[in-house]
């Protein structure tokens, strides 16, 4: 958390703001939250016009007027805000940009995100798998045939898929009807199709929400999301599922919680 929706929500509302406006002034509260080490982004930002908003994956990335290119990651509990620049600082804010007479704010309690400059040769996609809005059954197939890990975990690995966790995993399995402990490379031509069609319908229905918010995240206008009021099964444990009635199982799967419908999601033998 944030994934993709949350992501791309963030993006679209920035972007009017931002787009072609100059960074007047760099402020770094902690520097450990820049990467590389050392990297002098004061220098790097500091009269640099915004020329692109973009993301990949989870990343949001931000393109200047000199071809570089650097992307803010939000980890766990980050967030990346507009405000004006008379309002009170929240604590663990980590990095603030002023720009038109607005401060744009990365803050982050857990510190599990952070700024990654990429200059002009480095590219974002560096580890990270196609992007699930355009992906298609076939490619889905081919990179889900190499692991026998569970169907939940293989499509929260980045490498795999770029920009899926945990909430929409669960609500993507749930809508295409599969268990998520069936082995990946198990999955049969007409799943994976399906599942493939349910990513991409999940996330496009998380985006119009304006993502989900459960505990930490906002939209850079500080507003929350609302696609937690139409979750499945995430987050969900013991209450009925909309479909069937049978309530919704909890259950931990490589370290992470996992929400399903017993009977929606019914394993199978292929």
């Amino acid at each position: 958390m944030p994934e993709l929706p949350e992501v791309e929500t963030i993006i679209r509302t920035l972007r009017p703001s931002l787009l072609d406006r100059k960074i007047e002034r760099v402020r770094i509260h902690r520097q450990d939250v820049i990467h590389p080490k050392n990297t002098d982004l004061t220098s790097h930002l500091t009269n640099r016009a915004i020329t692109a908003l973009e993301r990949r994956g989870k990343k949001i990335i931000f393109n200047l007027d000199d071809n570089a290119k650097f992307y803010i990651h939000l980890g766990m509990s980050g967030r990346l805000t507009l405000a004006a620049a008379q309002t009170p600082t929240p604590p663990h804010t980590h990095l603030i940009l002023d720009i038109a007479s607005s401060e744009l704010r990365f803050t982050d309690p857990r510190r599990f995100g952070g700024i990654f400059w990429l200059g002009t040769n480095q590219s974002p996609d560096a580890d990270l798998g196609p992007e699930p809005l355009t992906i298609q059954p076939k490619e889905l197939a081919q990179r889900l045939k190499k692991t026998s890990r569970a169907i939940k975990t293989a499509l929260m690995d980045q490498k795999l898929i770029a920009g899926l966790g945990n909430i929409y995993a669960d609500e993507a399995l749930f809508t295409a009807g599969i268990h998520p402990q069936i082995p990946a490379k198990k999955l049969n031509p007409p799943q994976i199709a399906s599942l493939t069609q349910s990513i991409k319908t999940v996330l496009n229905r998380a985006i119009h929400h304006r993502g989900s918010t459960l505990r930490d995240y906002r939209d850079s206008n500080n507003q929350p999301g609302n696609f937690q009021k139409n979750h499945q099964v995430y987050d969900r444990a013991g209450k009925p599922c909309a479909t069937c009635k049978t309530p919704i199982i909890r259950i931990v799967l490589g370290g992470r919680s996992t929400h399903f419908c017993p009977k929606c999601q019914a394993r199978k033998r292929n």
